[in-house]
């Protein structure tokens, strides 16, 4: 990101006075942080896309409706537990009810903008509202306790991927972790720092810290690389404020990848054979912000039966990158 960096550095000095010449090339940035990864010098290119982003968002002059939609998406719907528990409701009734068929079968997704067609189309299967409100607030773990655990269960990830937030804290307990699901605890703040809302980062990391402290436990589990990443790096979103750098320290260092719990538990519990191909896709934030990597690849190489056949360009991002690939489709889709 030689090109972008340079941008950057121009606007700082001053050499470069209109900032719209900044916004397509970190637009379009997936922020996969690989060049950190690669990079020799230890440039951190992360903290850099954020700051220009920010400075961005500060200084650019929004139309009323674009204006209206970042406060109500940023303020009201990703921090706002019950706000999400609605959107999870009402894509299990828009898939069992039937609407979700109707619409495919009569093209009625083709007079919407085309984000929104190929945003329904990978919408994954929802929970019940039934099944979203078993999750319990503290499981114990099965035979000897080796762990206890604060489970994150995110906004996204508890709204349309509340299967995989059940089956996690399962296969914790099973494990040997006992597992706590935190209450009080918020969007982690992820798609505000990538969109340079950095308040907004910053208010929703204070109140997941001061919620996860309540807890005296050995680890705060994740099991999604994006937000994971974010959690790892409050420490450095707080680094400025002396009131809240050190406890924002102190929740980073327990933050951890569900992979690293399981092989610290001693592996998968209750293998059965499957003698199945799989392949693995990384997550680019678990590998290139995180740092893990070996951890799920033994996860998966330890399920008797199971051939890993690795990705020709184990490396490459999915495309994702948070909604980059519903904002910006067409690139995604080339990844």
């Amino acid at each position: 990101p030689r090109g972008r960096i340079n941008l950057v550095k121009m606007v700082g000095e001053g050499k470069i006075t209109d900032l719209s010449v900044l916004e397509n090339p970190l637009d379009l940035c997936l922020g996969c942080r690989a060049c950190e990864t690669a990079c020799p010098s230890g440039v951190e290119y992360g903290a850099i896309l954020e700051s220009a982003r920010a400075a961005l968002v500060k200084r650019k002059k929004y139309a009323f409706p674009t204006r209206v939609l970042r406060n109500v998406t940023f303020k009201k719907v990703f921090p706002s537990k019950r706000v999400m528990n609605i959107i999870g409701d009402a894509l299990w009734l828009y898939q069992k009810s039937g609407l979700q068929n109707v619409a495919r079968r009569t093209k009625l997704l083709s007079k919407f903008p085309n984000y929104l067609a190929e945003f329904e189309a990978i919408t994954p299967e929802a929970a019940s509202p039934a099944e979203r409100r078993k999750m319990p607030s503290r499981v114990g773990a099965k035979g000897e306790r080796k762990y206890t655990v604060a489970f994150f269960t995110g906004c996204i990830m508890d709204a349309m991927f509340q299967k995989v937030n059940q089956l996690s804290v399962q296969l914790l307990a099973e494990a040997g972790c006992e597992v706590i699901v935190t209450e009080g605890q918020t969007c982690c703040g992820a798609l505000h720092s990538h969109s340079g809302e950095m308040e907004g980062a910053r208010m929703l990391a204070k109140q997941n810290i001061a919620a996860f402290e309540q807890e005296h436990v050995d680890f705060i589990i994740n099991n999604a690389g994006g937000c994971g990443a974010m959690l790892h790096e409050y420490d450095h979103l707080l680094a400025t404020d002396p009131k809240w750098h050190d406890r924002a320290r102190a929740f980073s260092d327990k933050s951890k990848d569900i992979s690293q719990v399981l092989i610290a538990c001693g592996g998968l519990p209750n293998l059965r054979n499957r003698n199945e191909r799989v392949t693995y896709q990384r997550s680019c934030h678990l590998t290139n912000v995180q740092k893990v990597v070996q951890e799920p690849i033994k996860l998966i190489k330890s399920i008797p039966g199971v051939e890993l056949i690795e990705m020709e360009d184990v490396n490459m991002c999915c495309g994702s990158a948070g909604i980059y690939n519903i904002i910006h489709s067409t690139f995604a889709a080339t990844n």
